[in-house]
């Protein structure tokens, strides 16, 4: 099976992190340590890593930490990629400065990216109007109601609109991270940052299953284990609900009950999003056509692969693949 080319490096490979007052000290981490940590093993191109301090003094971060930035805001201009790690609150106004430096480093061809609360940052510089975005659960709310302009993805892990992505949650950064390094570096690129980091390269599902819902037992889970790992490896086949139940050995009013308690989704739900997390996993790392694509993950068609696929992350399959790529159009088979 040919691999598609490995995508370019980024053409400015500096990340600068925003440091602010009262800075979220887990999202400000998730930061320096996929960008930041010494990584020879990547080769040349790799990122190189900045902090910008928004005030001046020294600030502090959640947890009793000081903060010396690396500059201020000025660094914004000389960055390829800006991260918004979080905000010290969804109520906190967003420094004029601030929104002005963003505006600008976007003008000049910078992608920006917000981990949970600083979505709301994002969101002031007017820069999201028009488009999707996701933050935390708890705050997708208060976001959409103060910004009807955007069309909150509540659960969404990450949103990609290309130039402007969003996280949700605090660890969804991690998964963000790792889907813009797969953008600029390619797949392997990617595993091998989780592998360090010792976390999955690709989460399946979404915020749902965060929610705060009773915690299902632990005989509950381990019942429905096998079945998902069935799935998951057998997505081209045909799972309604009735074979499900049966491979679980429940009724299938039960099963749907126990199903939604272990994973925050419907059956039909769960193995949508695992069948498009395959298809992104193709689409990235393998010339396939969308037909083979199609068939491999269970979704039969080309046309039925393009709705679910834009319906779960707001992109067309060409479109995924040629930012990953390079190009919209399979690897030619030799």
């Amino acid at each position: 099976m040919p691999k598609t080319p490995r995508p370019a490096p980024p053409a400015n490979p500096l990340v600068v992190a925003i440091a602010y007052d009262g800075l979220c000290t887990f999202e400000y981490g998730v930061a320096v340590e996929v960008f930041a940590l010494p990584r020879p093993e990547m080769g040349p191109g790799w990122y190189r890593f900045a902090t910008a301090a928004i005030e001046e003094g020294p600030m502090r971060a959640m947890g009793g930490l000081r903060v010396s930035a690396d500059g201020g805001m000025e660094l914004l201009a000389q960055a390829g990629t800006v991260i918004l790690p979080g905000w010290r609150g969804i109520e906190a106004p967003v420094p004029p400065a601030l929104i002005e430096a963003l505006r600008a480093a976007h003008g000049r061809g910078a992608r920006i990216l917000s981990f949970c609360s600083g979505a709301f940052v994002l969101a002031a510089t007017g820069l999201l109007d028009g488009g999707r975005a996701t933050t935390h659960w708890r705050y997708a709310g208060a976001l959409a109601a103060r910004h009807p302009a955007i069309t909150v993805m509540p659960d969404m892990l990450y949103v990609d609109s290309g130039a402007l992505l969003t996280a949700a949650g605090t660890a969804a950064g991690i998964d963000l991270c790792l889907h813009l390094i797969r953008r600029d570096h390619g797949v392997a690129a990617a595993n091998k940052v989780a592998r360090r980091l010792v976390v999955p390269p690709h989460r399946e599902g979404g915020q749902a299953q965060f929610i705060e819902r009773p915690v299902p037992g632990t005989a509950e889970g381990s019942r429905l284990s096998p079945l998902l790992d069935r799935m998951r490896g057998r997505l081209a086949e045909s799972w309604p609900v009735d074979r499900m139940a049966a491979e679980a050995g429940m009724s299938r009013r039960s099963f749907i009950r126990h199903f939604r308690a272990a994973t925050g989704e419907s059956p039909a739900a769960w193995l949508n999003a695992a069948r498009i997390g395959h298809a992104q996993a193709l689409l990235e790392g393998t010339g396939l056509g969308m037909e083979a694509v199609a068939a491999q993950c269970g979704l039969g068609s080309p046309a039925s692969l393009r709705a679910h696929f834009r319906a779960r992350t707001g992109m067309a399959p060409a479109a995924w693949r040629l930012g990953f790529t390079g190009s919209s159009s399979p690897a030619p088979q030799t």
